[in-house]
């Protein structure tokens, strides 16, 4: 297989966040877990990249490092159906994960987005092409998330709401994935590591946005991740690396010691 094609089948990238936003009261973890929690969503809910995956998950990769089984092993809530997926759309994770939502769900959980406006493509442009390709791919995708993204979150926000009329929604943003002026002295160039954040920057912009219209609780990761971003020296991302599914997503750290208190906080 080649390069390029491992690059096209790899788990999709999503992107870093701005700051939290929300309208929601968060409830407190006894409430929450009085009444059960869902844990909703793409890769970086699932917990790829973190290793230790539950062997009933097959290829959606859900991880016992993950965000969500640390947020239930912690709070002991009454039930727990962890269903994120990797590779999952808005549109998947309304199809196919939202069976687990009841009207007595207390609590749940989602990311999504990203892999609606195609950042493994953004991603494989930027590594494998010349500045001027990544730069327009970026575009690309900035001109989706402003365009196309907004209606697909807010459909799926909504079939959430439906189906769990009752719940505390979190919806928790990506981390930024390069510290610029950091310490990579090779790879992409200073002005692509900038074009990825920015879009990363309108990427959670438009779902604290939608999350916001919804009711639902948006809770920023980027300060967490601040100081751990690829280029820092201490980075809790994994860069482009084998297996291929793992680049560009969260380590174990980078859930427990980002999304897990992000997630805490607003929960």
């Amino acid at each position: 297989m080649s390069v390029r094609r491992f690059w096209a089948s790899a788990s999709t990238l999503v992107l870093a966040a701005v700051a939290a936003l929300g309208i929601a009261q968060p409830a407190s973890a006894s409430s929450a877990a009085a009444d059960g929690y869902v844990a909703l969503g793409d890769s970086y809910s699932s917990g790829v990249g973190a290793g230790s995956y539950l062997s009933d998950s097959g290829d959606c990769r859900r991880s016992t490092n993950a965000y969500p089984y640390l947020w239930a092993a912690a709070n002991s809530p009454s039930s727990f159906a962890f269903v994120a997926c990797s590779g999952a759309t808005t549109s998947s994770v309304a199809g196919s994960q939202l069976g687990a939502l009841s009207s007595s769900t207390g609590l749940v959980s989602v990311t999504a987005g990203g892999n609606d406006v195609g950042f493994a493509d953004v991603m494989q442009d930027c590594v494998l092409s010349s500045e001027a390709t990544c730069l327009s791919s970026v575009s690309s995708a900035v001109s989706q998330i402003q365009n196309s993204l907004p209606s697909g979150l807010g459909s799926l926000y909504g079939s959430i709401r439906s189906r769990a009329p009752q719940a505390h929604v979190v919806v928790l943003g990506y981390p930024r994935f390069y510290q610029l002026s950091g310490s990579c002295i090779a790879g992409l160039s200073e002005k692509e590591r900038a074009a990825i954040n920015n879009a990363s920057d309108v990427l959670n912009g438009v779902i604290a946005k939608q999350a916001a219209n919804a009711g639902f609780t948006f809770s920023s990761v980027v300060d967490e991740f601040t100081g751990h971003e690829l280029c820092s020296g201490d980075a809790w991302l994994h860069s482009v690396t084998l297996p291929v599914y793992n680049s560009y997503h969260p380590k174990a750290a980078g859930q427990s010691g980002g999304y897990l208190p992000a997630f805490r906080s607003a929960a």
